[in-house]
């Protein structure tokens, strides 16, 4: 049995009240300090949430960096750029479009000629991107400008790109290509994209793209991959437009009889 119910009513209120008074300014203070724990809480959590995603940062480097590795040895490298003016967009199905595409490894006044007449072929064609094998030069190289105009938008050259992770999130949306003219269908890829390029000097740089700019970049990294953007078209939308790729093969192959292409399956 406790002191305090032994104790007489005068003596349990002496007790009580204190206990009362100091059972108050504590919970008090509790409730006082509880918005700083959050705050304290959130704010360890964010700190967590920044290096884990610092790690996935780093560990996506360092997969890219191998991967570049294995492409210095596997693709070869462009130490002089040649091509004949004016350039030109080659049409499906073409070759070349297939072909493997060389790591630029020159950075001089050819490279700079060379994307500024891609820009130009890009404006006449009524396009937003153009990759560099598309007009017959077979190098990892790509231009774009999202608003498809000369002097207006931003113009964006990528020399030796490489793709270092990609967005979780994907959308659907109609695609068209220059080398493609009148055939549109929708194409699912994801809406962000992280890479690293070379600029028109040679200096590396990492940036992040998402919505139409992501998709224009994956668009021409395609390219320089040798793929076409039907072969990312669900195969009822292939459909759709399977008879308007026969018939440009069956044209291009009427002019180049000789010529070996892929066709659609």
């Amino acid at each position: 049995m406790s002191a305090a119910v032994c104790a007489s009513p005068a003596v349990r209120a002496a007790l009580v009240r204190p206990l009362a008074r100091y059972s108050s300014k504590l919970t008090a203070s509790l409730w006082a300090a509880w918005p700083a724990a959050v705050a304290l809480r959130a704010e360890r959590g964010s700190v967590a949430v920044q290096a884990r995603n610092r790690l996935q940062d780093l560990l996506a480097d360092l997969r890219a960096e191998d991967n570049e590795a294995e492409d210095v040895h596997n693709v070869p490298v462009a130490t002089k750029l040649e091509w004949q003016a004016p350039l030109a967009v080659l049409q499906y199905p073409d070759p070349r479009l297939r072909a493997v595409n060389a790591r630029i490894g020159v950075f001089d006044d050819s490279l700079r000629q060379l994307a500024e007449e891609m820009f130009e072929v890009m404006y006449q064609d009524d396009g937003v991107g153009l990759a560099a094998p598309q007009v017959g030069v077979n190098v990892r190289l790509m231009v774009f400008n999202e608003a498809g105009e000369k002097g207006k938008g931003e113009e964006i050259v990528l020399v030796n790109p490489q793709i270092i992770n990609l967005g979780k999130s994907r959308n659907l949306f109609e695609e068209g290509c220059l080398s493609f003219p009148g055939i549109y269908a929708d194409v699912e890829r994801p809406s962000k994209v992280k890479i690293k390029a070379q600029d028109l000097n040679g200096r590396k740089f990492t940036i992040s793209l998402s919505g139409f700019p992501a998709r224009i970049f994956q668009h021409e990294y395609d390219h320089l991959d040798g793929r076409l953007f039907h072969d990312r078209m669900a195969p009822e939308v292939l459909a759709t437009v399977r008879q308007q790729l026969v018939d440009m093969e069956e044209a291009y192959l009427k002019a180049n009889p000789e010529a070996q292409v892929q066709r659609v399956a």
